[in-house]
């Protein structure tokens, strides 16, 4: 048990013990100073949590490094596959429907171009970007 969770069990039977001998007439009072005392806890938390996270993102700006990218994994590229794939159908239809075999193309030409910006993204070197480090030698350019 956390020695804050002690304390505050202490504060929590100290109201109560006061609650047995004031009577049911000051129970509100009570309440409210322990819950006043729970929410400066809280805050406290809060408070702590919110600066570490910012003087880690100083350290990390003023370490000039990037926040990590996000993986693209392989679920990730297949999915978007099949959801693009699965919405090539009606999309085909509509397209198809309205304005014929130029409307197909370009509802095809559409589902193509969002497929091969996904691929460009996840792989940058796919279609000719070739990445090389930096002056210091420390990280990868684009």
């Amino acid at each position: 048990m956390d020695a804050r969770d002690a304390e505050l069990k202490k504060e929590l039977n100290a109201t109560l013990q006061a609650r047995r001998e004031l009577g049911e007439e000051y129970e509100s009072a009570l309440v409210d100073s322990f819950l006043e005392k729970v929410d400066q806890r809280i805050d406290g938390a809060v408070d702590r949590r919110v600066r570490r996270q910012m003087a880690e993102q100083q350290m990390v700006v003023a370490r000039g490094a990037r926040g990590p990218k996000p993986t693209d994994s392989w679920g990730e590229r297949f999915g978007f596959g099949m959801v693009s794939m699965v919405l090539a159908i009606p999309l085909s239809a509509i397209g198809g429907g309205i304005a014929h075999l130029p409307g197909l193309f370009v509802t095809w030409a559409g589902i193509v171009g969002v497929n091969a910006f996904q691929a460009a993204r996840a792989n940058p070197s796919l279609f000719g970007a070739r990445r090389r480090r930096d002056k210091d030698g420390d990280r990868w350019e684009d």
